[in-house]
């Protein structure tokens, strides 16, 4: 692997299934880290560290909400780097499969950064609330913790899921699991629950009403997607059981 050219060809034949990927993940987070694993894989880097200059984006974009009044200005930034983030998050994994470096220590501090990053986002907002929200009731304080919540919940139990549908897979033998095609309705459909979508609204930082509105809207949403996905997931352990 000589040029960034080739290392990119090789990183477009590692990629993941696209199966349950919405089109933003798909289409602007996954080549967007393609091109970061590429500089990553010529600068020497190790997936692992992809994997914490991820958190320390993601990270310290998220403190500037929390300790920084909004304005424009931090709302472009904040947004920046919390795309940076969510690229090097895919580019650790896509540079594990190029280079085989990847192991049990890089997925797990894998998800170690990505659940304390969906655990912080909301804390920094509900303190951004607090400090600077000048609110039109405290009641909207309880909105990030709802969010935090449903959050958390789909992470957890969407890894759940995978972990035992693999267990299942495995103990049944590779014939019981078959590949499905991706689906162009399930990509746009999964769109609104993509955390690069998410992202998006950091940008209305610099209008507080507008980033109350913008957040409350993705909450709701957010919560509805939590009861579908757990009805699915249940459905479908369910169904390895009776299997």
């Amino acid at each position: 692997m000589g040029s960034t050219g080739t290392v990119l060809r090789e990183l477009r034949g590692a990629q993941k299934s696209a199966k349950g990927v919405s089109l933003y993940s798909r289409y602007v987070n996954r080549p967007a880290g393609r091109v970061l694993a590429a500089g990553a894989f010529r600068a020497g880097m190790t997936p692992n560290q992809v994997t914490v200059a991820s958190g320390l984006f993601t990270y310290g974009a998220l403190a500037a909400v929390a300790l920084v009044e909004p304005s424009w200005t931090l709302a472009v930034l904040v947004h920046a780097a919390l795309a940076a983030g969510f690229a090097l998050d895919s580019a650790d994994g896509q540079l594990a499969r190029l280079t085989g470096r990847g192991g049990p220590d890089g997925e797990w501090l894998d998800h170690v950064v990505d659940c304390g990053k969906l655990v912080l986002v909301h804390t920094a907002v509900l303190i951004s609330f607090y400090r600077f929200g000048e609110l039109p009731s405290d009641a909207w304080l309880l909105l990030p913790l709802g969010f935090q919540l449903a959050a958390v919940v789909t992470f957890c139990a969407g890894l759940l899921r995978e972990q035992l549908g693999k267990a299942a897979a495995s103990a049944r033998g590779p014939s019981w699991a078959v590949p499905q095609a991706a689906s162009p309705v399930r990509a746009v459909a999964l769109l609104p629950a993509d955390y690069g979508v998410f992202c998006l609204v950091f940008l209305l930082l610099g209008a507080p009403g507008a980033f109350r509105a913008g957040y409350a809207v993705l909450a709701v949403v957010h919560t509805l997607f939590l009861a579908a996905f757990l009805a699915k997931w249940f459905r479908e352990l369910k169904g390895l059981r009776a299997g």
